[in-house]
């Protein structure tokens, strides 16, 4: 009998700002799959994109603020008190000695993110500590650029949600979560230009914001 229970998932992010677009899908994906824990992970120094505009500590009280009535979701900051840049390859190694060889880790990202995967620090390494759920997104294609990466994508690929219960780390699924048409860069726009962001993130989120003025 598989332990439902156990299998726990990293979300990272820089979150800047947090919206629907990266909590309903995962909240979804938790129901489809038995996620009993999701940990919101910040990103401080994001090594290939440009910098945040909310600081580290205004972008972890809108994660707090977002999550603090969804028992689903805990907060990691662990990448905000580093100075240097974050690698995932390295946060999920220590993640991975924190819980032990046998429990059931994933990491989750979009399929944008798949397709740059191979492009990552020490990205082969990652399968060795955890599984990762792709979250999929209309329009990117299912499959790598370079003959190698689709076969280490096929060589890894499960269709069965029990192999992420199962076996701690190795796996890729491909989760059909649904697909929130919201971007932080959207936000950032309507905030810009004085729209409504009502539908698109928590009303803590867009209170904290206009309180102190994010984003104008």
């Amino acid at each position: 009998m598989v332990d439902m229970k156990s299998l726990q998932a990293l979300f990272g992010g820089t979150f800047d700002p947090v919206h629907y677009g990266h909590l309903k899908p995962v909240e979804t994906l938790a129901n489809l799959i038995g996620l009993s824990r999701v940990i919101v992970m910040p990103n401080n120094v994001p090594p290939h994109r440009p910098q945040p505009e909310a600081t580290s500590a205004q972008r972890k009280t809108m994660l707090e603020l977002a999550i603090a009535d969804k028992p689903l979701f805990t907060l990691d900051e662990r990448e905000l008190l580093r100075d240097t840049p974050s690698y995932t390859a390295q946060t999920l190694k220590e993640w991975r000695e924190e819980q032990g060889p046998d429990a059931p880790l994933a990491f989750i990202i979009g399929q944008d993110s798949l397709l740059t995967f191979p492009t990552w620090h020490d990205y082969e390494t990652i399968l060795d500590n955890t599984h990762l759920i792709v979250c999929r997104r209309p329009g990117y294609p299912l499959e790598m650029a370079q003959e190698q990466h689709q076969r280490w994508l096929e060589k890894h690929l499960t269709h069965t949600p029990d192999d992420l219960h199962r076996l701690p780390a190795g796996k890729i699924y491909l989760a059909e979560t649904p697909w929130f048409n919201v971007s932080a860069t959207l936000i950032r726009e309507r905030l810009e230009n004085g729209e409504s962001c009502d539908d698109l993130m928590p009303k803590a989120v867009l209170d904290y914001i206009n309180l102190h003025g994010l984003y104008r």
